[in-house]
């Protein structure tokens, strides 16, 4: 089978992607890559949102797939082109429309148009893939494809979470945390809380040292791996096992008779989308996804960022709760200018900002937007450049786009305490440490929606519908205590939605919220 020109093949919408740094060389033709083609749906139109209260049920994995997945004829079209080519499909999933393969760099840069590089990591070891422009599709894709993921596999997100300084004077049990917000009572019962991870791991031992502490008995906590990346712990206790075992102890503290998975995937794209796809379908169905890692917006291709956005919002159509850390770095999150971290700007996600939380005994006495005037860090927030206003958010006042007339989805949508100098206190590859960052905040939440979900009795999905009901601009709204003080670079707190902390923190009546249909 031969192809047209290369100038005269489809290109793939959203697939261009930038050179950073200095190839070493091209990779190896017969270096074997995995990758992840992502189908079109069957239906043009996405899946509903669920929400709790809906008059339809949440849809089954089935059940999606059948109405919003990929067509058979489809992935018979794409697995008969890929074997024709000498590329292996590893597995197929239809319902999220992923197709993973395996070939020669050579294969699959003649597939799909892709001039292959390596370049040197950042921390010095090891090569990673690059690739530049945009990928090409033989006729036989054209519109069947919507995105080829991980042909590149340069690191796609970093872990939301800053270390407290030694010197720091105030820090929290999870539990307390919870307590100062005065969480409805409950311990997740019933509930499985998925956590996505792309690096790091953690030890057994740690959690049972952990929890025993706290006086709990260790939640079951499975380790699932996802692109063969596995929990590998003890490699990196200042980053990635710092992220794992903060997630899981402030998870699993808030909600300790829920059932825990950890996904681990590689740090890549592919790895990404892949993950959240493989907690979304699995069985039970969790209810809630919790996501500690992001990038700013700009850093994602549009087919990266599209199909994930896609694999969240299939997710909450089958009642899943997805939490996502709005970033740690202000307003600009890691870049100059004003940006939105993604995952947390999808208007599927659970957008989660961060405040400084200070209390006396069990009652709070202050809390302000996380700004430690760039030295520590700062809660992300802002309007999307990306993704536009969402139907829960067109009264709640969101601001124009920075520079535009326009404006988008805004971020945060809540929040809760992240600041290091005020933080949580964990246990770390046998340490115990102090660590803050909007990752606590995802996982906090996540433990919420467990409580939640237990007292009503049902998956609550897209949390938004019910948390912005009967939003006015410069007003709060029940079930959270609103945050009017601080800022996070170019957004200024203020009564009601603002872009540092969104509808504010948890209070005692969130769950009445959830109470009834």
């Amino acid at each position: 089978m031969t192809d047209s020109p290369a100038s005269n093949r489809p290109t793939l919408i959203g697939s261009e992607r930038a050179a950073i740094g200095n190839a070493t060389g091209p990779v190896p033709d017969d270096e074997l890559i995995q990758a992840t083609i992502v189908l079109r749906r069957r239906n043009d139109t996405p899946p509903p949102a669920h929400y709790f209260g809906a008059a339809s049920p949440a849809l089954s994995s089935q059940a999606l797939g059948e109405g919003y997945g990929a067509h058979p004829e489809d992935l018979d079209s794409v697995t008969r082109l890929l074997a024709a080519r000498g590329v292996r499909v590893l597995h197929s999933h239809a319902p999220s429309r992923r197709v993973r393969i395996e070939g020669t760099a050579a294969a699959l840069a003649d597939l799909f148009g892709a001039r292959l590089q390596q370049i040197n990591r950042d921390n010095g070891v090891g090569q990673s893939r690059m690739r530049d422009g945009s990928l090409t599709l033989p006729t036989e894709l054209d519109g069947l494809v919507t995105a080829v993921l991980g042909l590149d596999d340069r690191p796609q997100a970093t872990p939301r979470i800053v270390f407290a300084e030694a010197s720091t004077g105030t820090s929290y049990a999870p539990l307390q945390v919870a307590e100062l917000y005065q969480f409805p009572e409950g311990d997740g019962t019933g509930q499985t809380i998925a956590i996505i991870e792309l690096g790091g791991g953690f030890d057994q031992s740690d959690l049972d040292t952990y929890f025993q502490g706290l006086g709990l008995t260790s939640p079951k906590v499975t380790a699932a791996s996802v692109d063969g990346a596995k929990n590998v712990p003890g490699q990196d206790p200042s980053g990635a096992d710092g992220e794992v075992l903060l997630d899981i102890e402030v998870a699993g503290a808030v909600a300790p008779k829920s059932d825990i998975v950890v996904y681990f995937a590689p740090n890549t794209d592919d790895g990404f989308v892949d993950a959240v796809s493989t907690a979304a379908h699995a069985t039970p169905t969790p209810t809630a996804i919790s996501i500690s890692w992001g990038q700013s917006e700009d850093s994602w291709t549009a087919q990266a960022r599209q199909s994930l956005d896609q694999a969240i919002a299939d997710a909450v159509a089958m009642g899943i709760t997805v939490c996502s850390a709005a970033g740690d770095n202000g307003s600009s999150d890691s870049g100059s200018g004003v940006h939105t971290d993604f995952p947390s700007s999808s208007p599927s996600s659970l957008a989660c900002g961060g405040t400084t939380l200070r209390a006396s005994g069990t009652t709070v006495t202050s809390e302000t937007v996380w700004n430690d005037g760039g030295q520590g860090g700062s809660t992300g927030g802002g309007v999307s450049g990306v993704f536009e206003l969402p139907s829960y958010q067109s009264a709640a006042g969101v601001p124009q786009r920075s520079g535009a007339t326009t404006t988008g989805r805004g971020v945060p949508d809540v929040s809760a305490n992240a600041d290091p100098e005020t933080g949580y206190q964990v246990l770390v590859d046998g340490q115990q440490t102090v660590v803050g960052g909007t990752s606590a905040v995802a996982p906090l939440w996540a433990g919420l929606v467990a409580r939640l979900a237990q007292r009503a009795g049902g998956s609550l999905g897209l949390v938004q519908t019910k948390l912005y009901d009967g939003v006015a601009a410069g007003e709060p709204v029940p079930g959270l205590r609103d945050i009017t003080s601080g800022s996070n670079g170019a957004y200024q707190a203020g009564p009601g939605w603002d872009a540092c902390t969104g509808l504010g923190v948890p209070q005692a009546g969130i769950a009445d919220v959830f109470s009834s249909n």
